[in-house]
């Protein structure tokens, strides 16, 4: 069993990909053209958003969203110390430099105590990162930040389609990004990103930032490239076809949704109060199940295990961020954030997608269940 595939769900929506692809090819503009502004703009009514820059990639998004946002050279931006890598590095992209805090034990959100004893006089911006299936304790980074005057970015890469009350991932602050990895709960057939910002300022920088530093009204444009060049930007243009398909895909989003958090609450179901696990999600009125991580003892031995039954499964993540050989000048030490140390020690994702069935969730749950009851052959 795949830990990922959109085979399935790729052919049901093939014939709308295919009117929109066919509309991309008879405009003939295949980057930053008219239907990526018809994303954007399809995007913004799903996200609420006042603003979206489509870009590249998740981590293109993050480092013109810091940049955007007013990060000068050296300035500190507060970041999880368990997240995927980019949450840092594109702190170092932008001209800054990370400082880690802990994690709140239960939902991996940066723990806003935590930031508070991090930040310094340098520091100027936190940068939550909403993981797995639901949002971080932005209430609290949000009084952290007003108590000690940072500006919040937010990872947001993984949440499309949280929301607390009413306000989706990556509006409470100066803006937040999406990322469109094809394994995304909205996922392309490459990489593609977007920057979520109410801010009319924000959303004017990331516009021009992504497209070389040229302002104005470049999308769609063919005669853009003899704009003036106002900033020192970067080639982040999203691509027509991965815009394509993500409008595709928008339409029947909500659905996939309702279908991971069902394929989810059997998961948990099955699997709670099973010796050896440690830990299963536990939905939230703001759960959006991008993948489904449970803590559990033996981890390597139960990956080893199940992937010997065809069962493919990821490890979020293998190692903390501050003891990442990258960030190793910033002289960081094992048991520095014991809560990420303990989240990478212990988590396993196991496969969740839509195309998967009920039968699929029965399947690894009762691999896993045989394993802790020493069946393991």
């Amino acid at each position: 069993m795949s830990f990922f595939t959109q085979s399935n769900t790729f052919e049901q929506v093939w014939p709308v990909t295919r009117r929109h692809i066919v509309e991309v090819i008879e405009n003939g503009k295949y980057s930053h053209g008219r239907k990526v502004a018809e994303f954007e703009a399809a995007l913004a009514a799903y996200t609420g958003a006042r603003f979206v820059v489509g870009v590249n990639s998740g981590t293109d998004a993050l480092v013109l969203l810091l940049r955007a946002a007013g990060l000068r050279p050296g300035d500190e931006v507060v970041v999880p110390a368990f997240s995927f890598g980019a949450s840092a590095t594109s702190v170092v992209l932008a001209g800054g430099r990370p400082v880690f805090a802990d994690i709140e034990p239960d939902g991996y959100g940066i723990d806003p105590a935590a930031v508070a004893a991090a930040a310094g006089e340098r520091t100027r911006f936190v940068m939550p990162t909403h993981l797995f299936s639901g949002l971080a304790d932005i209430d609290g980074v949000l009084r952290v930040s007003r108590e000690r005057g940072l500006v919040v970015v937010e990872d947001s890469a993984e949440a499309i389609g949280m929301r607390r009350d009413g306000k989706h991932a990556g509006l409470f602050g100066a803006g937040g990004v999406l990322s469109f990895f094809p394994t995304k709960t909205l996922g392309a057939i490459g990489d593609a990103g977007a920057v979520l910002t109410d801010d009319p300022g924000v959303a004017e920088i990331a516009d021009a930032l992504r497209h070389h530093g040229r302002f104005g009204a470049t999308i769609g444009d063919f005669s853009a490239i003899a704009t003036t060049t106002g900033l020192a930007g970067f080639n982040s243009k999203m691509d027509e076809i991965q815009a394509a398909v993500l409008l595709a895909k928008l339409d029947r989003l909500d659905d996939d949704i309702a279908r991971r958090a069902s394929l989810a609450a059997r998961y948990t179901e099955a699997l709670a109060g099973l010796t050896g696990v440690r830990k299963v999600p536990v939905p939230r009125t703001d759960s959006v199940f991008y993948v489904y991580v449970v803590e559990v003892d033996s981890r390597d031995d139960l990956a080893e295990h199940l992937s010997a039954h065809g069962v493919q499964t990821e490890v979020y993540y293998p190692a903390p961020l501050h003891l990442q050989p990258c960030f190793a000048e910033l002289g960081h030490r094992e048991g520095d954030f014991p809560n990420a140390e303990n989240a990478c020690r212990h988590t396993l994702a196991l496969p969740l997608y839509p195309d998967m069935s009920d039968g699929d969730i029965d399947e690894v749950c009762g691999l896993i269940r045989a394993f802790y009851r020493g069946a393991r052959t």
